[in-house]
Order: C-alpha cells, then structure tokens, then sequence
C-alpha cells in the first residue's frame, strides 16, 4: 500500500474494546498506524490510555463528544492525503481492503467509494469469507451506492463541497447532509465488492445516545436536521423509495450473479442479503 497516498481516521466514545478490535485488524493487515488519526470525543473508560500505547500519526482529545461531524474534520485535516479513509472503530478490516478500495475507485472514476459489509454479531469465519468474497465480486460495482460506516474520499471532493458539518446537534446526521451535497455537485459515489469490512453496528452511536438519554428506537439526527437539506416532505419521501428500488435492484442482480450481495446481516447464525 505504499504507493497509495492515504490517511485514515475515525471518532471513538468510550467502547474501547471495539476501537482496540478496530486496531488489531488493522495492524494484522499491514496497515501503518502512522497513517491512523484516532479523534476520541471525550471518553471516560480507558480509551485515551490505550491510544497512547500506539504509534499513531496523531490523536486528538476532545473535552467533551463534539459529535461525528467536528470529529472527522480534526481527523482529515490532521493528516491530509489524495484519499482520506473516514470510518466507524466497530469493524474489523480484511486482507487487501484499502487497495481493493482504492483500486476500484480510480478504475471506476469515483472519488468517493465504500466497502462491502457484514453486519451484526461476528458468529461466523470473518476472515476466510472476505478472502473469498472479495475475490468472487471484485469487479463488482453500485454506482451510487455509499455508506458511512466506511468511505474514502479523494481529496478533490473537499475542495468541491468542503468538509463535514461541524455541528454537534446534528447526531448522526453529518454522513447524510455530506452525501447530499455530493450529489447536488455530480461527485462520482460508488460501493465496491473487491474490498469488505465487519461492523459490529452503530456501537459508538449507542453510546451517544445513552449519554443523552435518548432509547434504543430514538433516531440520533433530531427531525429538524431533515429541513437542513432544503426539500420538500414529497421530495423526500419521493427520493426514499427511488433508493429503496435501486437498493433491491443491486440485491437481485448481484444474487444472480454472486449468489450474495454487498451487504449482508448476520442474522440467527445466517447472511440475510440486503
């Protein structure tokens, strides 16, 4: 990977254990940790005295959860590269997963790309699948498709629509106002099947929402930040079920295809493909 000038960074609250799977898979992986910004956004648990064991590139100690938002930007300009990697620390990585990533998207022409996932409990050989699968759908494309448990972003794209908005109250929403602005500016988005992550599902978001007493069923980004992408309930609703089609559209073709989908649930011992 040494001829792919990139960085990585992700927000960590608390959950150290997850962060530290997080790290483990990385540096398993041959990933350089100096390339890694870890942004801790004001954890109390012995995230900060694990981070400072590591050689990372740099780490950033927030006073007080400055939301995802503020946190990805500390990252990114921190350490700035022709890609930036921005993901969640409750995955695990697999063999080739930057490269692969990278790979599709300069072949492709998209300057912002995701990885294939798997989400939900780790009850099965995670390593052994992601060898296979990546290989099996390497040149396996969604032109559109995006997640923001991991992307990566070419740095073409911060000079176009800027960065995240740093805005704590935003809770979540920062990825779909990001994504948003992406697509009113034509940005090139796409998900890859060459390259396939684990995530263990929104365990830092969880947290947030435990330290600001929201439940489980309680959605992170308030309904006001809806008004915040200046349009209509119709447009909204009207674009809500243009992806649900274009979502179960890439499912049929690549389960014809594949016999799988980039996107799978671990769900009673089973892949449910979404």
């Amino acid at each position: 990977m040494n001829q792919i000038d990139y960085a990585i960074t992700f927000a960590c609250y608390n959950q150290v254990e997850y962060t530290r799977q997080c790290v483990d898979s990385m540096i398993k992986h041959g990933v350089d940790l100096s390339r890694l910004v870890v942004v801790d956004n004001g954890s109390t648990d012995e995230t900060r005295s694990y981070l400072e064991t590591l050689p990372l590139g740099e780490r950033i100690f927030n006073q007080a959860n400055l939301g995802c938002g503020v946190a990805w930007n500390q990252g990114a300009l921190a350490l700035q590269a022709e890609w930036t990697i921005i993901m969640n620390n409750d995955v695990l990585v697999s063999q080739g997963w930057i490269k692969n990533m990278i790979h599709a998207a300069e072949q492709n022409g998209l300057k912002i790309i995701s990885p294939a996932l798997i989400e939900g409990p780790l009850d099965y050989d995670f390593e052994s699948f992601s060898i296979e699968s990546s290989t099996k759908m390497k040149n396996a494309l969604r032109v559109g498709g995006r997640h923001a448990v991991c992307l990566a972003v070419h740095k073409s794209v911060w000079m176009e629509i800027g960065y995240f908005q740093p805005i704590p109250k935003l809770l979540g929403y920062e990825d779909t106002m990001f994504f948003h602005e992406a697509d009113k500016a034509g940005i090139p988005i796409g998900m890859t099947g060459s390259s396939w992550l684990h995530h263990y599902g929104s365990i830092t978001q969880s947290a947030m929402k435990q330290e600001r007493g929201l439940s489980e069923k309680d959605g992170l980004g308030y309904r006001y930040n809806y008004r915040l992408l200046q349009q209509s309930w119709l447009e909204r609703k009207l674009n809500k079920i243009k992806r649900v089609r274009q979502q179960k559209l890439w499912r049929e073709q690549e389960l014809a295809q594949f016999g799988m989908s980039m996107h799978g649930l671990r769900q009673n011992s089973s892949f449910s493909w979404q």
